[in-house]
């Protein structure tokens, strides 16, 4: 089963924010510094998807947990169907001494076996697709939090995403590519997410000694 077919088409779209909280330039000297402050920040970036899921260290974490998952699942399916090839050889082996009525109840069974063992498999994907859905759910809310934030703070009134050959962006200066702003605070975020996460196992742990 192949993971995260939908991934890319997560990180492609659109981010588009509106910023928050834009103070209106007042009269004067006022009115001069903020046109400069406005103009030394600009008011649309871009985020390169493709290094944000490739170095976010919480989507990478998700698809190691998922991928293990998928290839349990693959595994546990490869040993049952394979016990049920055998199962069906012995049945060939032997299928001309039984009687008309015992080849029947056999076929019988082994053709629910099957049934089963489709059953099975298409559960699993489908368990592990929903499962995958939701995660990619959780990583978009993260980005999209995280920039509505980033934007508040930087003035930001537009935020795109950008994909070599699969964008709408055919062209953006380098001066308003924020990924590497973006992914430091991305993985900084999630790393004091994990360093609380584990101090507060840490306690519980201690506490039941």
């Amino acid at each position: 089963m192949r993971l995260f077919k939908s991934v890319l088409g997560l990180a492609v779209a659109s981010l588009a924010i509106a910023a928050c909280n834009q103070q209106k330039p007042g009269a004067g000297a006022t009115t001069a510094a903020t046109g400069e402050a406005a103009a030394a920040t600009p008011e649309i970036a871009y985020v390169n998807s493709d290094s944000l899921l490739t170095n976010y260290e919480y989507f990478k974490d998700v698809r190691t947990r998922l991928q293990g998952k998928s290839q349990k699942a693959e595994q546990n399916l490869k040993s049952q169907a394979q016990a049920f090839e055998k199962e069906v050889a012995r049945y060939q082996q032997s299928a001309a001494g039984m009687s008309p009525q015992q080849r029947a109840t056999t076929e019988q069974r082994l053709a629910q076996k099957q049934q089963q063992l489709q059953s099975i498999s298409q559960s699993a994907g489908n368990d592990l697709a929903a499962e995958e859905g939701e995660e990619m759910k959780k990583i978009y809310d993260r980005v999209e939090a995280y920039l509505k934030q980033l934007s508040q703070e930087k003035g930001y009134k537009m935020v795109l995403t950008y994909s070599r050959g699969n964008s709408a962006i055919l062209y953006g200066d380098s001066t308003l590519d924020i990924t590497t702003e973006v992914l430091a605070g991305l993985n900084e975020k999630y790393k004091s997410e994990k360093d609380t996460a584990k101090a507060d196992t840490t306690k519980k742990e201690d506490s039941k000694k």
